[in-house]
């Protein structure tokens, strides 16, 4: 089969949908990408991946969105694709309408959708909340195999009567990849001039008011001296919102050497080897990578009692729950595993275990695959 999949942009193509691109082509089948042009792209393309450019943007602008749509369906009517998988709210509305008008003009693709976190569920305006869900609810008629990253969202579809069958498949990482790594937890809290008893807290993820940095920088004042964090990852041109530089900044002349902006790294699996706590404190998610990678590295995970995160945490277990956007329960949490190493050590080995049974990569993929009849 010749399979497109569809998704906003390069950051998103090479971190979330590589791997299910790499499983289809293993499968036999012909795999293109479809999305923005950007640095990120060279990695699937190293690999043998086409990619297809397609003006994406993450906007509610009609004249954007109709220029991606218009790209998008010539792209398919040209292609003949017998699969279009979209990913993401608004690059997955417009991969399902284009292949849907495509089917009118001699090609008939099947669709395919993967819902990795639904614009309804997110804070914001009622208007814009409403409009979301009057699309995803056009778009549901109009798609063969509705699948979600988290459970709570496929209960929502089939409440909502987005679509009568959705799946929850979840998200999955490579344990040969993520995992403990003693030689690599000396050899970077040696780069990184970290203590023998200092406590790593580490962020992994978009540099965006979402991903609850205000709260973080703020929690972090209130912890004690051998707290430290490492925030890894910056902000992508596409993103919106208030900029987090001068709330990093601002971090970085309260903490000083407990603080640390690495950027974005390629090494991520080193990264989460040498730290002791994961923290994602974010207002909305998915079902977040970051944090089945913290937990296959063995790391107890800090994260908001939201949608996502709640089916990941174990609260007490694998890690601690806190309301979204408040500090106070945020610095507590910090605090009690800084204070307690052996906690983390607890947490960490049953998060290790909770990851292996339910977000093993090739099992996602090859489920997800067997549910796109691939």
């Amino acid at each position: 089969m010749k399979v497109a999949q569809v998704i906003n942009v390069d950051f998103a193509l090479r971190h979330f949908l590589l791997p299910l691109m790499r499983g289809a082509r293993a499968r036999g089948h012909e795999v293109v990408g479809l999305c923005a042009e950007g640095p990120l792209l060279d990695l699937p393309r190293a690999e043998g991946f086409r990619i297809i450019p397609v003006p994406m943007a993450r906007s509610l602008n009609p004249a954007a969105q109709l220029r991606a749509f218009r790209a998008l369906l010539e792209i398919i009517r040209a292609e003949r694709f017998d699969l279009v998988h979209g990913h993401m709210p608004i690059s997955g509305l417009l991969a399902r309408a284009a292949a849907r008008v495509a089917r009118g003009g001699g090609t008939a693709p099947r669709i395919a959708y993967t819902c990795h976190g639904f614009l309804f569920n997110q804070p914001g305006p009622f208007w814009r909340r409403g409009l979301s869900l009057g699309l995803e609810f056009a778009a549901g008629r109009i798609t063969d195999t509705y699948l979600t990253v988290s459970a709570e969202e496929a209960a929502d579809a089939r409440r909502l009567h987005i679509h009568p069958d959705p799946v929850a498949i979840g998200n999955g990482r490579d344990p040969a990849l993520f995992h403990p790594d003693p030689a690599a937890r000396a050899a970077v809290r040696a780069e990184l001039d970290a203590r023998p008893g200092d406590c790593v807290v580490i962020a992994v993820s978009r540099l965006v008011r979402h991903k609850g940095y205000p709260e973080l920088l703020a929690a972090m004042r209130d912890t004690p001296e051998n707290c430290v964090l490492w925030v890894v990852g910056e902000r992508l041109p596409s993103d919106h919102g208030e900029e987090m530089e001068p709330l990093l900044a601002r971090a970085a002349a309260e903490l000083g050497p407990r603080f640390r902006r690495l950027g974005y790294r390629s090494d991520v699996p080193r990264l989460l080897a040498a730290a002791d706590v994961f923290a994602l404190p974010s207002h909305f998610e998915g079902l977040p990578m970051s944090v089945i990678e913290a937990m296959l590295c063995g790391l107890p995970v800090i994260a908001t009692d939201i949608r996502g995160p709640r089916e990941m945490v174990l609260a007490g277990e694998t890690g601690l729950l806190v309301p979204p956007a408040a500090i106070g329960p945020l610095a507590a949490a910090l605090r009690a595993l800084a204070q307690d190493p052996a906690g983390r050590a607890r947490m960490g080995a049953a998060g290790r275990m909770r990851a292996l049974e339910r977000y093993d990569e090739a099992r996602v993929v090859g489920r997800t695959l067997d549910l796109l009849g691939l």
